[in-house]
């Protein structure tokens, strides 16, 4: 495992978050043998939400830092105001509180080291944002902040707002990333820096070397090999069917063979392919990824080694 830093964080951060996704309170065994294997390549840094499974899986995850006696070391990345049912826009001081309430009371932990804003309201000025983060931090339950599927623009008036103040700024952003695009949202509100429509924004994160924690950095399983240009009509599940809408198109599909082609060349998997172009990104990169087994994420560790030129990767995202 590699470590990277965040401002605001006095602990290694590893550059792979582990999701939480797949943690139910119903396996609490099942969950904890993911963890603690998880735990075992290295991840010190697990990503979880507000809004996952209606806390059931910041409770388990909790469960398993106490059990463990292992917070010390964790690096939580939480995430809260996120749309609910009848409310599209929760991005308030009030909302942002009082998800960060009873997160802490979910996790059972005094702090979360990284809580990032799960959605945006454009509409809404940065200010208050601002202000109320700043507000939980002083209060020390959060270390460290940011916002997922927030435009680079919006993050950066956020930060400007916060020089101009005095206050502290985004640590970090979270958009998607992944080497294939996105051709539709995969969930409403949904932000992407993929591809060549967020060549702007990347330029931006690195020259201001933000760090990016990207989700769905393996655009949701299109890069295990399961979908396929002759078998989309065969899935049925919510997951994946979510996935063939945002990443089952024939650009994806090209980027797919040419990762296959390199991967063989290399001797890697295309996951591993996948996940080194954007690690090897001019940008600060922590992929989150959502692995099932231990063995994944060992196999996922493995890209952090994997040097690609920018000539290799221009070629995998069809640019050469």
């Amino acid at each position: 495992m590699k470590y990277g830093h965040v401002t605001g964080i006095d602990k290694p951060v590893s550059r792979l978050v582990q999701g939480t996704v797949m943690l139910f309170e119903n396996e609490p065994a099942k969950s904890f043998q993911l963890l603690d294997e998880v735990y075992s390549h290295g991840c010190r840094a697990f990503d979880t939400a507000h809004s996952y499974g209606g806390g059931e899986k910041e409770r388990v995850l909790g469960a398993w830092l106490r059990e463990r006696g292992v917070r010390d070391e964790i690096v939580i990345l939480g995430k809260g105001a996120h749309p609910e049912a009848g409310r599209d826009r929760r991005v308030t001081p009030e909302d942002i509180a009082a998800d960060l309430a009873e997160s802490l009371q979910r996790l059972g932990v005094d702090y979360i080291d990284l809580y990032v804003l799960h959605r945006d309201d454009p509409e809404l000025p940065v200010g208050p944002i601002v202000e109320a983060l700043n507000e939980h931090h002083r209060a020390g339950k959060i270390k460290a902040f940011g916002g997922s599927n927030w435009s680079y623009e919006r993050v950066r008036a956020a930060n400007d707002y916060a020089a101009a103040h005095g206050l502290v700024p985004f640590a970090v952003s979270s958009p998607n990333y992944s080497l294939a695009t996105q051709f539709e949202a995969p969930w409403t509100g949904c932000l992407s820096i993929s591809g060549t429509q967020g060549d702007e924004a990347r330029a931006w994160y690195a020259a201001q070397q933000l760090p990016l924690f990207t989700w769905s950095s393996l655009a949701g399983g299109f890069f295990s090999g399961r979908f396929r240009r002759d078998n989309l009509d065969s899935f049925t599940s919510g997951l994946d069917k979510t996935c063939i809408k945002a990443y089952c198109y024939e650009d994806n599909f090209r980027r797919y063979d040419r990762a296959k082609e390199l991967a063989d060349k290399r001797g890697l998997t295309v996951p591993q392919v996948a996940l080194a172009y954007i690690l090897n990104d001019p940008c600060t990169v922590f992929p989150l990824v959502g692995c099932n087994t231990g063995a994944e994420f060992a196999e996922n560790v493995v890209a952090l080694d994997v040097q690609l030129t920018p000539e290799e990767r221009a070629w995998l995202d069809l640019r050469g």
